[in-house]
């Protein structure tokens, strides 16, 4: 540690040397200086009030202001005000406006902030300004990776003078720690260490850019939590709800865990094992905060807590697990707000003055970004932000929306919550486009039952005097015809089977007056069959749609009689050779030609069946 800190110190003395060459920037003096450092949490804030005098002939209305580059880079915030009175009459008055400076001649290791003051300073007129900066990242942890029973450490660079192109005639520096428990700080002429509280100075009669480099390594508990990424969609409804939602992707930005995280010592012991992790968040929402929620991707997380009063709502959420440097979670918060105490009207228009950082305390967000979803049919829209952000505009739809709903989005990068200002988002709205979602429900409930009516009581058949319909019934005439010559061509070969087994009959018993009985029989049954044939015949006929089935329903009609006649004649030849006596085999050398062709017209008449079924 202590030949980084000598390389750390040597760059330092480099800066301090390469600035006394600058010149100052004017004939201002700065008669006090007392500079707090606060690092109690992994945010480092300065608190600087200086007290300016014009020791000059000529007026001068800016001040600048001057940070180490490795200050300069990782500074998130940064606010400069003037104060009037004295002692308990002191109070500060407006802000003054702060920009970046790139002024020409100057090192590239200092940067510049140029304050635009309140009214031009004359000789001997004096000012006092109170400077507030938050830096992020400059609390490094050293060793930069722990194990699970290590405690965690950081360290602070910084310089004991204060770092100024004007001349100091007095200025002290005092920097608060989280506790007494300090491994090494640098000691100069008039430190004292008082707790956990360490002071440099008073230093008289300071020259411009003086700088006394610092290294304080010291512990602290607390919870180096930083988004990556968040993202907070506030939702506008005039219908009385304001609806936040705010995805965080988290990681703990301390120590990184050395080795293997043991879960069972962590819950037996909490403290001091896993003293450098951290498992719990804080977010301070607004008073009236309901409908409050807390999830992550695999679900509803239990493990939180909320308390309200009047003034304020405080959520403590738990993640699943605690986190150790370097581990990542991701989870979102939702919560709804009164419309009434963020929406307001001002001169014909509507604005929304809600804060624009997150409510979780001492957290950094690397990247921020709000998304302002205001009601379908806003115009004129326009945001007022105390700081600079990007805007950009996009258009969202969601249910029962035509145009979509507009959206401003506004961006920034390394926020702290000093950030957490309200921003104010104007546009204008009539009150008609609040009707136009009820009126569009209304409207296709309308039609919905309307529709139901109409279809219940309508008829929807098609005309029994257009030609389709005359064509459909004279169809299904022909099926009714077709299924009734069907009917009776199966009959007919039932009877044929009926007249088959008679003669087997006959071959087994030789009984000849039953076989010629049931012969007389099936003659019979086969007549009138064929005289229900006729008028369904001639209906077929007569129905031009049938002109293609009639055909084959005639070829049906023919076969089948065909093969009446080869089945009497077979009967016949075999009933005579029973009478004469004649012997089997000689009865079927006689019927051979005739069993034949009964087979194939059997086939035949099975077939053309076949075909008028499918019909």
């Amino acid at each position: 540690m202590m030949k980084q800190a000598r390389v750390v110190d040597l760059l330092l003395v480099l800066l301090a040397i390469a600035l006394l060459t600058t010149p100052a920037f004017s004939d201002l003096v700065l008669s006090k200086v007392e500079r707090r450092i606060d690092v109690t949490t992994q945010i480092a804030r300065v608190t600087k009030t200086l007290k300016v005098v014009n020791s000059g002939s000529e007026s001068v209305s800016e001040f600048t202001l001057t940070f180490p580059k490795f200050l300069g880079n990782n500074l998130a915030y940064l606010s400069v005000s003037h104060s009037g009175g004295k002692g308990k009459a002191k109070r500060s008055l407006a802000n003054l406006s702060v920009e970046e400076a790139n002024p020409k001649g100057m090192p590239d290791s200092v940067s510049f902030y140029s304050v635009s003051l309140p009214k031009a300073l004359n000789k001997g007129d004096t000012l006092t300004l109170e400077v507030v900066a938050a830096f992020t990242n400059v609390l490094q942890p050293f060793p930069e990776k722990i194990s699970q029973r290590d405690i965690h450490l950081v360290m602070l660079q910084e310089s004991a003078q204060y770092l100024s192109p004007y001349v100091v005639e007095s200025q002290s520096l005092s920097i608060k720690l989280p506790n007494a428990r300090i491994e090494s700080y640098t000691k100069l002429e008039n430190t004292k260490l008082q707790g956990s509280e360490i002071k440099y100075g008073p230093y008289k009669n300071l020259a411009q850019y003086s700088y006394a480099p610092i290294v304080v390594h010291f512990e602290s508990k607390a919870a180096f939590a930083v988004a990556e990424k968040l993202v907070r969609e506030i939702e506008v409804s005039h219908w009385g709800n304001v609806q936040v939602t705010e995805h965080y992707n988290l990681v703990h930005r301390g120590a990184q865990l050395k080795g293997e995280f043991s879960r069972l010592e962590y819950q037996d012991r909490p403290n001091p094992q896993g003293v450098s992790a951290f498992r719990h968040l804080l977010a301070r929402l607004p008073p009236r905060a309901h409908s409050i929620y807390y999830r992550d991707d695999i679900g509803n997380i239990s493990t939180s807590q909320m308390q309200s009063d009047s003034k304020k709502t405080e959520l403590l959420i738990e993640p699943r697990f605690p986190l150790f440097g370097g581990w990542k979670t991701f989870f979102t918060i939702g919560y709804g707000l009164p419309l009434s105490d963020f929406l307001f009207a001002s001169e014909g228009e509507r604005f929304l003055d809600i804060s624009f950082g997150s409510p979780m305390l001492d957290l950094v967000t690397e990247k921020l970004i709000v998304q302002v979803v205001l009601p379908e049919g806003s115009k004129d829209i326009s945001v007022t932000t105390p700081f600079a952000v990007k805007q950009s505009h996009e258009i969202k739809y969601s249910h029962l929306d035509i145009a979509g709903r507009p959206v401003v989005v506004l961006e920034k990068n390394n926020v702290v919550p000093d950030h957490n200002q309200n921003i104010q988002v104007f546009y204008k709205f009539s009150n008609i486009n609040l009707l136009s979602e009820p009126l569009m429900l209304i409207t296709g409930f309308f039609v919905l039952f309307i529709t139901c009516i109409i279809y219940t009581r309508a008829d929807f058949s098609i005309s029994k005097s257009s030609a389709a319909y005359l064509a459909k019934l004279q169809w299904d005439e022909v099926l009714a015809t077709l299924q009734e010559v069907q009917t009776i061509i199966q009959k007919c070969l039932a009877a044929h089977d009926k007249l088959e087994a008679s003669l087997r009959d006959l071959s087994r018993t030789g009984d000849i007056q039953t076989c010629k009985a049931a012969r007389k029989s099936t003659d019979s049954l086969l007549k009138d069959l064929s005289k229900e044939l006729r008028p369904l015949l001639a209906s077929l006929q007569s129905f031009p749609s049938a002109s293609q089935i009639s055909p084959k329903v005639e070829e049906l009609v023919a076969k089948e009689k065909e093969l009446q006649e080869k089945l009497m004649a077979k009967h016949t030849t075999v009933v005579e050779g029973y009478e004469k006596k004649s012997s089997g085999r000689d009865i079927e050398n006689r019927i051979a030609s005739q069993q034949q062709k009964i087979i194939a017209l059997r086939q035949e008449v099975e077939d053309l069946l076949e075909f008028i079924d499918e019909i």
